[in-house]
């Protein structure tokens, strides 16, 4: 069939194809990446890192998306059930990108060693020969 022909299906432009509500169990996995998301731009942003890094199946690349841009785009798949496109940053420099795996793993880290030097721990970070 041509596109030109009358009885030719087109694009139905008056529908909208709106993407199914994400399901509970999704909403709550976009919730905890939301609330994992601050954690890691309050950790890692002071350090000079600008965001994340996602590999790209669509594209097979990585996309380095800024911690706003991220969080925006959370912020939308909530909202709408999906994400649009945008612009991606001039020039990068993908030093000032982390993985999401990265991220999470220094977060532990961080958490870690502050178990550690709780106070009331009993484990100061001190050995008992230091004293």
């Amino acid at each position: 069939m041509s596109p030109f022909d009358d009885d030719a299906p087109g694009p139905d432009f008056d529908s909208p194809s709106d993407p199914p509500p994400l399901s509970m169990e999704e909403r709550a996995g976009v919730l905890d990446d939301l609330a994992e998301l601050e954690v890691f731009r309050t950790l890692l942003e002071p350090t000079g890192i600008k965001g994340i890094v996602v590999d790209c199946p669509d594209c097979d690349e990585e996309h380095h998306v800024d911690w706003a841009l991220m969080q925006a785009n959370l912020r939308q798949l909530l909202e709408e059930g999906q994400t649009g496109r945008h612009e991606p940053p001039f020039d990068p420099d993908p030093d000032d990108y982390v993985s999401w795996d990265y991220a999470s793993g220094y977060a532990d880290g961080v958490a870690a060693v502050a178990e550690r030097e709780e106070p009331g721990s009993g484990r100061s970070g001190r050995h008992a020969r230091d004293d």
